[in-house]
């Protein structure tokens, strides 16, 4: 479901009711009215000037749609993750804002950049339509902008002949549903272009992934649970025209697996404000 095609047609539709009462029927009410005043019905004269009810309900839903759409579609829109791919940065139950405006500006629907702003930079979290169904909003980490060599091997990213640095290793737990197999999870600290962040990484055997060059246009994305991500190392490039935004600040959290908590129990907190590095 286009949640941004809903909200055009939405607008679109409230629009044209609330232009058609204002430019067509509005007068002709007010014509019948004035007939009837004048015939000394008032009263009768009162109920033709009252708009009707869906065109009341236009009019006042009207600006705040606009609003909520040109906001959405070219400043800040919110996304739920929905999967531990990037755990230990982004939690499942994490509700996170997105700057639309960081990589270009895009025609809402049709997804056309129509003025440049900024490029994806390596280390920054983004939000991307997922090439193998651009209906699916995926979030990964960029690791490869165009022209660079990409080699992952032996748990350790190697950026144009290059390791990129890891330190600070040390235990992390999942939760039991998430560690199912019981693998032995290790989190580090990675730098990448002086963005640090921490990744996991497991003693699953990888698949092999040969040294491959960035196309021009496109990005190599992963997730910071390296073992557990669906990402470019499987399914490829990040073409620039799927590209949604930079995603920068957690507004809401939810701890998915309190069932047996109570509403408030439930939020985390501690991370809602936290800044996405």
């Amino acid at each position: 479901m286009d949640f941004a095609l809903i909200m055009l047609l939405i607008l679109i539709g409230t629009g044209t009711l609330w232009g058609l009462d204002r430019w067509l029927w509005a007068p002709g009410r007010e014509r019948r009215a004035r007939a009837l005043a004048e015939a000394g019905k008032s009263e009768d004269a009162s109920l033709a000037r009252k708009e009707p009810i869906y065109v009341e309900y236009a009019r006042a839903f009207f600006p705040v749609i606009l609003i909520v759409f040109v906001i959405r579609s070219f400043l800040v829109e919110p996304f739920r993750i929905p999967s531990e791919s990037m755990l230990p940065t982004l939690y499942v139950g994490d509700f996170i804002l997105v700057n639309k405006f960081s990589y270009g500006v895009r025609l809402p629907v049709a997804n056309s950049k129509v003025l440049g702003t900024d490029q994806p930079k390596r280390g920054e979290v983004a939000v991307f339509r997922f090439p193998g169904d651009p209906s699916i909003n995926y979030i990964k980490r960029v690791v490869g902008i165009p022209g660079d060599r990409i080699l992952y091997k032996d748990k350790k990213l190697y950026i144009n002949g290059t390791a990129v640095e890891q330190a600070d290793g040390r235990p992390y737990f999942f939760a039991p549903e998430s560690n199912a197999h019981g693998q032995e999870t290790l989190r580090l600290t990675e730098s990448l272009d002086g963005t640090k962040h921490d990744i996991l990484t497991t003693n699953r055997p990888e698949v092999p992934l040969p040294e491959i060059v960035v196309p021009a246009g496109k990005y190599f994305v992963m997730g910071d649970n390296r073992d557990h991500s669906n990402d470019s190392r499987y399914w490829g490039f990040v073409p620039d025209r799927n590209l949604v935004g930079k995603a920068f600040l957690i507004w809401f959290s939810w701890d998915v697996a309190g069932h047996d908590k109570w509403f408030w129990e439930r939020i985390v907190w501690n991370r809602i404000g936290d800044s996405i590095y």
